[in-house]
């Protein structure tokens, strides 16, 4: 799912080093989907540290034209994707529009927001890969409007079997800049976590849903 090992591990200390992933074991944070973790991350962060939103723009901005070539346009995902998926497309040259999570229930009513007709391509991005649904609602949208969506790419996974799951019944080739395996290395390897909370926070990845603190 990771572009390269390379660019994972140079991600994994980007995110540590402007404190992106927040651990409380003790105290986990509650998701929306209900779930309990004992790791939170907030990519959004990065666009308060020049060096590393322009490494993370850069970098996505390359792999895109790698793996996609240039399509019509970048789409970004509402909320936390709007302002590296406006870099990227800055980066690129290219036109950019975002998602909404549903239509407006007011104005035009829209739910993808800037101008792009149907038949176009786009690269969907997005800042973070839990289970998925919020990120294939998106490109559900963009298909249900006639938009070619060529894939999508994220700056971080939790690397659920989940999120693969429905990717893959959905059709959308992912790909990450970085992800959960490589963070925890980098994390074990600077002192950013211990061996206690290393087996703490692999347990949780490995059964999420029904993982409970200690």
């Amino acid at each position: 799912m990771i572009f390269n090992k390379d660019t994972a591990k140079k991600t994994a200390e980007v995110l540590l080093q402007v404190k992106a992933i927040k651990l409380s074991p003790k105290e986990p944070f509650t998701w929306a989907s209900g779930w309990k973790s004992p790791i939170y991350c907030d990519n959004r962060i990065i666009l308060s540290f020049p060096t590393i939103r322009n490494y993370v723009r850069e970098t996505m901005a390359k792999h895109i034209e790698e793996q996609y070539g240039k399509p019509d346009a970048i789409a970004g995902v509402a909320t936390g994707a709007i302002g590296i998926g406006m870099l990227v497309a800055e980066y690129l040259g290219l036109p950019f529009i975002y998602v909404r999570p549903d239509a407006k229930g007011h104005g035009r009513k829209n739910q993808i927001e800037g101008f792009i007709e149907s038949g176009q391509n786009v690269v969907v991005v997005e800042d973070l890969i839990s289970t998925g649904k919020s990120s294939l609602n998106a490109v559900k949208a963009l298909r249900d409007a006639g938009i070619n969506v060529k894939g999508m790419v994220a700056i971080f996974t939790y690397g659920f079997s989940v999120a693969a799951e429905n990717f893959k019944n959905e059709n959308v080739f992912l790909r990450t800049l970085g992800n959960y395996e490589t963070l925890l290395e980098k994390a074990l390897e600077t002192n950013y976590i211990t061996e206690k909370e290393l087996k703490t926070l692999s347990d949780w990845n490995a059964n999420p849903s029904d993982w409970n603190a200690i």
